[in-house]
């Protein structure tokens, strides 16, 4: 084990409630996709957990203050912390806000080793929030067992130092559940099994083969682990096993990657600098992308005209995006202004920024949804969605949700949504439903279905027997007392006797499929869906 990766690692418990501010014996939860990410200590007393949802969380406590996630908010709080612990080591690596990561060769030597200098760190980051929080602060042989031991720390209340050479007799007793904490390091991550984060599904498949403990992983094999789980499991391994090294497939990042941008005029405003930063960020995203590379930690480093500079390292267990960088030159930016106003320090203009690659792995690529979509994209239209609701109320925004029915204006119901969970959408009913329509699904639904005369060729009304035998061939049909249009083709019918034994809420319906020749109206040549429910026909439904 190289003493290089020996590190220490700040965890402040539920900081998305901690960054709010509120006093400490006010209930809070942080809402995410209408999930609990974060929840205080008055909270947690209460019954609020993580992964809560809205309403439940409410039922368990009527006083509890429900507010939306906001990584920016989060990042800018989390900067007079970062500040305090610049003095006592370099080169911080920023996992999120409300976690970090400080390589301990140099500054333990010099503060009088781990145990002295993590208690200065725990004292610099209490000192340095503005409402209580529970700090862990832990020391372990490489960067993702520290945070494991930081995790842990958090329960304990003061710092765990682990010796050198003893990270997995440590960590072998505990969960093998707490991997998770550094196998998907960002926030908010959601309890659904389906779109639940890699680390989250890889824990769950352990427990479930038998592997309950840190310790019953580093017992197996570790080249039996990589060829049954992969990269991640290898990792797994590695924190388990206190072996944790620099991943096989990092690389030393060229010279040339690093890219600069002067600000001239030097800008003072953040979404100023922002701009310069997307700009920035596209052509270092570009740049890797020409040599088969992407970017798992970056340094961002910006001047200003007084002379100062700032740089922070910020890392990230996949590959960091142009967006993912352009809005961690903002986080910074905005949280070393704040930081700046509060201690009454002259704020001087940006005039240079400079994205350097600090550590990158070769390119995998990014497997996209079937509709084009990416992980990225599904996140930000999960905080769009639970923005609009926090504005406009619980009920006010409504997503589909599959309930399976015979009609198509059954299958799908609209549902609040705070009652669903869109990170892991269930998949469609697989019940039969005797007398539903064969696929396709028309694609318009009539929410007040217009009254239809179906008549055959004698100009007698088309009825449905008992067994489901039309009285006569529909010929032709006019849509609530319009022009008449012939029926070109039909198909059906498809006949439904619900709920026979409740007379109240007995239906019979008979549907038939019919294609309407052209006859001067605006649905005349296409297909449509008309219902016979009580000797009346309806149309049900619209085939574009």
């Amino acid at each position: 084990m190289s003493s290089s990766l020996r590190s220490l690692a700040v965890e402040v418990a539920d900081f998305p409630a901690v960054a709010l501010a509120r006093p400490a014996e006010v209930p809070v939860a942080v809402l995410r996709a209408n999930r609990v990410v974060a929840a205080s200590s008055a909270a947690r007393a209460q019954g609020v957990v993580v992964g809560l949802r809205r309403r439940e969380a409410q039922s368990r406590c009527p006083s509890l203050e429900l507010h939306p996630h906001d990584d920016a908010r989060d990042a800018r709080c989390f900067e007079p912390a970062l500040q305090a612990l610049e003095d006592l080591a370099p080169r911080i690596e920023v996992v999120r806000p409300g976690r970090c990561v400080v390589p301990t060769r140099g500054p333990s030597r010099y503060h009088g080793g781990d145990r002295a200098l993590a208690g200065l760190v725990w004292e610099r980051v209490r000192d340095s929030l503005d409402g209580p929080a529970v700090i862990g602060v832990g020391v372990a042989d490489g960067p993702r067992s520290a945070q494991v031991t930081a995790f842990e720390a958090t329960r304990v209340g003061g710092p765990v130092v682990v010796p050198p050479g003893a990270t997995a007799e440590h960590l072998a007793p505990l969960p093998v559940g707490i991997l998770e904490q550094v196998l998907d390091p960002g926030p908010g991550r959601s309890p659904g099994r389906r779109g639940a984060p890699v680390g989250e599904r890889l824990t769950d498949l352990l427990r479930r083969l038998g592997v309950r403990t840190v310790g019953h992983l580093a017992a197996l094999p570790a080249p039996d682990v990589s060829a049954r789980f992969g990269a991640l499991g290898r990792a797994a391994h590695q924190v388990a096993t206190g072996a944790e090294s620099v991943a096989a497939d990092v690389v030393d990042a060229p010279a040339d990657l690093a890219v600069i941008h002067p600000v001239d005029p030097p800008a003072d405003r953040v979404d100023q600098v922002a701009f310069v930063a997307k700009v920035l960020a596209d052509q270092f995203d570009a740049r890797l992308g020409g040599r088969g590379l992407a970017c798992t930690r970056v340094l961002i480093r910006i001047d200003t005209v007084d002379g100062e500079q700032l740089e922070r390292l910020w890392r990230h267990e996949g590959a960091l995006t142009p967006g993912a960088i352009a809005q961690r030159v903002r986080w910074q930016l905005d949280g070393w202004l704040r930081f700046r106003r509060r201690a009454g320090l002259v704020e001087g203009g940006v005039c240079r920024l400079e994205l350097v690659p600090d550590q990158v792995v070769v390119d995998a690529g990014r497997q996209l949804g079937l509709w084009g979509g990416s992980d990225d994209a599904t996140e930000r239209a999960l905080r769009s969605a639970a923005r609009l609701q926090g504005q406009l109320g619980v009920d006010a925004v409504l997503v589909p949700e599959w309930v399976g029915g015979r009609s198509p204006s059954e299958r799908i119901r609209l549902v609040p949504l705070e009652g669903v969970d869109l990170a892991g959408r269930a998949p469609p009913p697989a019940a039969p439903w005797p007398g539903s329509l064969p696929a396709p699904s028309p694609s318009r639904i009539w929410s007040s279905p217009p009254m239809v005369q179906v008549v055959d060729a004698h100009g007698g009304p088309v009825q449905v027997s008992g067994r489901g035998h039309l009285s006569a061939v529909p010929v032709h049909c006019c849509l609530d007392g319009r022009i008449w249009s012939s029926v070109r083709s039909w198909a059906g019918p498809w006949c439904s006797d619900e709920r026979w034994w409740d007379a109240t809420a007995h239906r019979r319906r008979a549907r038939i499929q019919v294609v309407l020749d052209d006859g001067g109206d605006h649905l005349s040549g296409t297909g449509h869906l008309l219902v016979l429910e009580a000797g009346t026909w309806w149309l049900e439904a619209t085939y574009d």
